[in-house]
């Protein structure tokens, strides 16, 4: 009896997927449960596990094909393996689009697709992910009204707060900058409810707990894994959680429910020496904080001159949501946390 293997269900508001890797070939033995191939959604990869134990008698989409949840994948069966033209064709009510030709030599694109004065280059395909990307970056760029403001913030008591909590973990945990600037943002939003807030064709969004999406940048491109109801977490569950769901991302394991809704993000490029970005909104939330790199500057304390650790971030923020005001409460809010540590602690 021959078994048909089909796209599984992806998650809340995912439909479609992109058939990644076979794992196995026509003809190869298959186990129930064994991995047989991988699927590439605009988020992460899903590991497809054969749903019956046989032989792989058919390849209905090919590697790079377009598929939707209920699409045919392949076939199963118990005897000799089949041609692609014996086997049951896919259900009529979910298609398979037809596998893109194979990108041209780098050699051959300056041919076909560019000018005469452009030298010679390889093009890489977009993958799902990075289609992705490309559009909702577009759509957010082209229907948010961005405005954005800059605050410097001094860091000196955060760090001697982050080095004594770390010295009195004992290795059971080191907590980064990062995570508190996650926890210092969750609850100055708790402070500035009006800045945790979505947008909506229906009215504004105000969500009731702070979900910071953060930025990650895995080896298959940028997600937002999202801490949620940070604003109730302690430094060292948001810096467990934290850590795992980068771990995850870069090994392309998030599930939808990793990295989908939240109502804050939060992009951090200080490790690179970035001192100050303006970051695009994750639509459908009103606002981005985009964090610099803390460095020593000359500050004025008192009349005098003086030498404090300080890092610059950046609000950019959905008009049609916040106002100038409302943002500049929340990160005159996420400042003063920053500057005293210990009070995002009570």
């Amino acid at each position: 009896m021959a078994t048909e293997i089909t796209v599984p269900t992806l998650g809340e508001s995912l439909s479609e997927a992109t058939v990644a890797t076979w794992l196995k070939s026509v003809g190869d033995a298959v186990q129930a449960d064994e991995p047989i191939l991988e699927l590439e959604t605009d988020k992460v990869t899903i590991e497809v596990n054969a749903p019956a134990g046989g032989t792989l008698t058919q390849i209905a989409a090919e590697e790079g094909a377009e598929v939707v949840v209920g699409a045919l994948l392949g076939v199963i069966g118990e005897g000799a393996t089949a041609t692609n033209d014996d086997a049951a064709p896919a259900p009529a009510a979910a298609p398979v689009a037809a596998a893109p030709a194979a990108p041209m030599p780098a050699a051959a694109v300056p041919a076909a697709d560019a000018s005469p004065f452009e030298g010679e280059f390889e093009l890489q395909p977009l993958t799902t992910m990075r289609k992705t990307i490309a559009r909702r970056m577009s759509e957010s760029k082209r229907e948010a009204p961005h405005f954005y403001m800059t605050m410097d913030c001094e860091l000196d008591a955060l760090l001697a707060l982050r080095t004594e909590l770390n010295n009195r973990a004992d290795g059971a945990f080191k907590l980064s900058v990062n995570d508190l600037v996650i926890k210092a943002a969750a609850v100055a939003l708790m402070k500035i409810p009006a800045a945790n807030a979505g947008y909506s064709e229906g009215g504004i969004k105000l969500y009731k707990s702070a979900d910071i999406s953060v930025a990650v940048a895995s080896e298959r491109g940028l997600i937002t894994p999202v801490i949620r109801n940070a604003n109730g977490k302690g430094l060292e569950a948001i810096s467990t959680e934290m850590r795992a769901l980068a771990q995850k991302a870069n090994d392309g394991k998030l599930m939808p429910e990793d990295y989908q809704g939240g109502s804050f993000s939060i992009s951090n490029l200080g490790m690179y020496g970035i001192k100050q970005f303006d970051a695009v909104i994750n639509t459908p939330q009103a606002c981005i904080l985009a964090v610099g790199a803390g460095e020593q500057r000359a500050v004025v304390k008192d009349g005098a001159l003086a030498i404090a650790t300080v890092m610059s971030v950046t609000l950019s923020v959905d008009h049609r949501v916040v106002d100038g005001a409302i943002g500049a409460q929340f990160l005159a809010a996420f400042k003063g946390l920053l500057q005293e540590p210990m009070t995002m602690l009570l």
